[in-house]
């Protein structure tokens, strides 16, 4: 499938034109940041977990009936999803304590919670992505109530899913982050999951020994990020059991 001219680059991603109207061609690099940028590497494989991983955590959730982005994937690296408005927040649900929580807070790592808690950043590498409140997001506009409505009962909805789905491979979801899209249908707007669920954004961690499974590993030096990933994956059955972690065997 052809993809037209290049519309931005991030850390991870590529976005190109999509083949139609309304389309993006998201293509998965093998980059990993961390610590905004400031620690870089690239790392054989991680780009194409992150598609196939990210692919089934989106199907997973439209079968349940929590909208997305995705489309389909296209190849190895590629998948094809619906052109959105970013909303420009990331949307953390935490489970347990780590990470800047832990710091800010001086709860020790691995605390449950005492129920899931939602948490607000601003998009904006520039500034460190500084978490905000709902009064902030009200005041300058960026999304409205009903939309914090909605996006409060996506994020749970997500991280229910997500949970389950993990435990039942013996992971534990610590925490995760998404992105929400506005998609619009005539006058008409709904929000979706946009960007991608992948070990990039969530916190995964072994239910028995505690090892970390995400991108962790690579923030603290713990060893090789794609043997991670693809534990994550082979747990899943998105990838067959004894395949090796550098060039991944996926299961279409």
């Amino acid at each position: 499938m052809a993809r037209g001219k290049k519309i931005y680059e991030g850390k991870a991603k590529i976005l190109f034109e999509g083949p139609e109207p309304g389309t993006i061609v998201q293509y998965f690099k093998d980059d990993a940041t961390a610590f905004n940028a400031e620690k870089k590497d690239v790392i054989d494989g991680k780009g194409v977990l992150n598609n196939r991983l990210s692919e089934y955590f989106m199907t997973g959730l439209g079968q349940i009936g929590v909208p997305t982005h995705f489309m389909k994937r296209l190849n190895m690296r590629e998948q094809l999803v619906r052109n959105c408005e970013i909303i420009p927040l990331e949307v953390i649900v935490r489970n347990f304590a780590a990470g800047s929580m832990s710091k800010r807070l001086g709860i020790e790592e691995g605390t449950q919670l005492p129920r899931p808690i939602v948490e607000y950043c601003f998009k904006d590498d520039s500034l460190g992505d500084p978490l905000v409140s709902e009064e902030h997001i009200a005041a300058f506009g960026w999304a409205s109530q009903q939309d914090m409505d909605d996006i409060l009962g996506l994020a749970l909805r997500v991280n229910d899913y997500l949970s389950g789905v993990m435990y039942g491979v013996g992971i534990r979801l610590v925490d995760f982050k998404i992105e929400i899209g506005r998609v619009y249908e005539g006058e008409f707007q709904r929000l979706v999951v946009a960007d991608e669920i992948s070990p990039d954004s969530c916190r995964l961690w072994d239910i028995e020994t505690g090892r970390k499974l995400d991108k962790d590993v690579f923030r603290r030096d713990l060893g090789n990020l794609t043997d991670a990933y693809a534990e994550v994956a082979r747990r899943l059955g998105v990838m067959p059991k004894g395949t090796g972690p550098q060039k991944p065997t996926l299961v279409n």
